[in-house]
């Protein structure tokens, strides 16, 4: 760590130090959380997986939208960023109905506001990406919202012009997963803005901690679907009847050798 780096603040996975008034260093821990919890066992090498997926997105994107990547350094998970003035919700593309959104769906009929068409099954490809925001819990969960609680927090225009990124980003990617035999079911973003009031993408881009990454040779809808992320986690983390809250189950090795494949 350079001398002239002072830490700032620690997330569930990285750890933030700044360079100068417009530089911050982002280092990817190899911490994982699940249920926005920190776990106590770390995953080998995820951090690194973390930074160098985000730096293909980053630079394959930006094309679509500014994001905040300077510079990535030699240890592998580290990232020289742009100081932003971050949006204060979750930004969530879904192509598929998975996770929360099958569970808000089972509820509700909708995702967000989003009506959706009655009788879909879990893991259905939904006609057309929907944006479903979320808020950036400080403590406890993130809380799906809908678009009129959205535009309160950031203002309606803003928010139009997010979610036409959000799902810009999300069709961009999705076709080059695709046609590599990878399904991206939902991803989040964060966004910021920059000192003169542009929309950055910051944070990280289209990573197993971000995303549910599905083998497309193996979809089928229906049911839960194999992933190459954080869910083979979640579903351990689930069958043990913990209640989501701090402190966080342990891994065993074979749980934490399954994952560390997953995201390599």
């Amino acid at each position: 760590m350079p001398e002239a780096a002072v830490h700032v603040g620690s997330g569930k996975v990285r750890e933030l130090y700044e360079l100068d008034d417009d530089r911050l260093l982002l280092v990817a821990s190899d911490r994982i959380s699940t249920f926005d919890v920190v776990l106590p066992t770390e995953i080998p090498d995820k951090g690194r997986v973390l930074t160098g997926l985000s730096g293909f997105w980053f630079t394959r994107t930006s094309g679509l939208v500014a994001n905040h990547l300077l510079a990535l350094r030699a240890d592998g998970r580290s990232t020289e960023c742009r100081r932003l003035e971050m949006l204060p919700i979750e930004c969530v593309v879904r192509g598929y109905l998975t996770g929360s959104g099958w569970k808000d769906y089972q509820a509700t009929g909708a995702v967000c506001g989003h009506v959706l068409a009655e009788g879909l099954r879990d893991s259905d490809r939904l006609p057309e990406p929907i944006f479903t925001p979320a808020t950036k819990a400080l403590e406890g969960h993130d809380e799906n919202i809908d678009r009129d609680r959205a535009a309160e927090l950031v203002g309606r225009e803003r928010l139009d012009e997010v979610e036409e990124t959000a799902i810009a980003l999300y069709r961009f990617a999705s076709e080059h997963a695709a046609e590599r035999g990878i399904l991206i079911a939902d991803t989040k973003f964060e966004f910021g803005l920059d000192s003169e009031g542009s929309l950055v993408l910051g944070d990280e881009a289209f990573t197993p901690d971000s995303s549910r990454f599905w083998p497309a040779d193996e979809y089928e809808a229906g049911r839960t679907q194999p992933s190459f992320d954080k869910q083979f986690v979640r579903d351990y983390c689930e069958s043990l009847g913990w209640d989501k809250t701090d402190p966080g189950p342990e891994l065993p090795r074979e749980v934490v050798a399954g994952t560390r494949a997953r995201y390599v």
